[in-house]
């Protein structure tokens, strides 16, 4: 069995995390929509762009904070807010927020999150974002932003690519749910994994705090899938969602963005921020790496509005060409996940040191001491 030290990058981290977990739960994690092409492509997408180092620069001291939609952080990368984190491990959200914290970066806090809004605000004053999705009945919409508001969350952020769920054939064939409704062979995948086991059901049970006014997750009446079918909504439209905006009064923000037309329909009903992002390919198989599209974006509102990306990032050198292009920030998602599952705060925060460890490193051999001072002349695409 691998142990955290030996774990030194992206893949190390989730070979522990696979050697931990039940199958059908690290599927859950790993696997994406219909052939997974997006979710390859994501981070493929990278290595088809080459670094242009300048040297002689002068270079002893970096700076790498930026500024987010208002927010500053230590470092450019934040933990996207991802769902049921306590379900890999039993610290969850607290972990992350902790980890967070220790790093001066933003994290979020999902609706489908299994730590409530409260308590990860007690944990952390580093920038918090509530990730939501817009449900068919509006008063719990408007119930979520004013719950969140009162905490004091700093950026909202609406996903917008998950009007339905994706589809995701590794849960289907190990019968993956909320509640579980596993099939024989999950079954004894979670029987190969006594210490996850242990680990789950010797702490507070598993509770999705966002939802739990609002859906039965836990009586059988109500699974993830369903949650996605029958209770989001599928007619929303940018006047619905340039009410959220007025209604929430602070940085609001939209996860999923990946065309121009609607980067700048973003602009025109007051967003703060977009995060081109295609969900980790667990939604529109065959749909663009963010990256890909980053440019394009960015030359159409950057000067406008923040633009964030996600998808695929696993070392220091993606965020500097995401930065280079224009990004003002990248979030990641199984960048956290794996060593959360793996080991929990302490994996997160290794996790963390190795990427803040990676940037500080690239940007001394990009020979540029601040992120203002990368940009596109240090890029070239094969």
């Amino acid at each position: 069995m691998m142990r955290l030290r030996d774990c030194h990058n992206f893949s190390d981290f989730r070979r522990m995390a696979q050697q931990r977990l039940p199958g059908p739960i690290f599927n859950y994690i790993d696997g994406a929509a219909d052939d997974e092409v997006t979710y390859r492509r994501n981070t493929e997408s990278f290595e088809r762009c080459d670094l242009v180092p300048n040297v002689l620069r002068g270079v002893s001291e970096i700076d790498m904070s930026v500024t987010v939609m208002g927010q500053k952080l230590a470092m450019p990368v934040y933990c996207s807010p991802t769902a049921l984190q306590r379900l890999f491990h039993h610290q969850g959200e607290r972990a992350v927020a902790k980890a967070s914290a220790k790093f001066g970066t933003m994290f979020g806090v999902s609706s489908l999150g299994t730590v409530s809004l409260e308590e990860a605000r007690k944990i952390s004053s580093s920038p918090q974002v509530y990730q939501f999705y817009f449900h068919k009945d509006r008063g719990l919409n408007r119930a979520m932003m004013q719950r969140a508001k009162a905490v004091g969350v700093e950026v909202m952020m609406l996903t917008v690519d998950s009007i339905t769920g994706g589809n995701r054939e590794r849960d289907k064939r190990t019968g993956f749910a909320i509640p579980f409704k596993l099939s024989l062979a999950g079954m004894l995948q979670f029987a190969l994994k006594p210490g996850w086991a242990i680990n789950y059901f010797t702490h507070e049970g598993f509770e999705l705090p966002q939802l739990d006014e609002h859906v039965d997750m836990g009586g059988g009446t109500m699974s993830i899938s369903r949650y996605f079918t029958e209770m989001l909504d599928p007619s929303m439209t940018w006047d619905d969602v340039a009410e959220m905006v007025k209604l929430w009064g602070g940085p609001f923000c939209l996860k999923g963005v990946m065309s121009v037309e609607d980067a700048k329909r973003a602009v025109e009903i007051g967003c703060s921020g977009i995060v081109l992002s295609n969900h980790g390919g667990r939604q529109l198989d065959g749909s663009r790496a963010a990256f890909d599209q980053l440019a394009e974006i960015v030359d159409a509102v950057g000067d406008r509005i923040d633009v964030i990306m996600d998808g695929g990032v696993q070392r220091g050198t993606h965020v500097l060409k995401a930065l280079s292009l224009g990004a003002k920030a990248v979030g990641v998602g199984r960048y956290y996940l794996f060593p959360l599952a793996a080991a929990g705060q302490p994996g997160v925060e290794r996790a963390l040191e190795q990427m803040r460890v990676e940037i500080e490193r690239g940007m001394k051999l990009m020979g540029c001491s601040s992120i203002e001072q990368l940009s596109r002349t240090n890029l070239r695409f094969r």
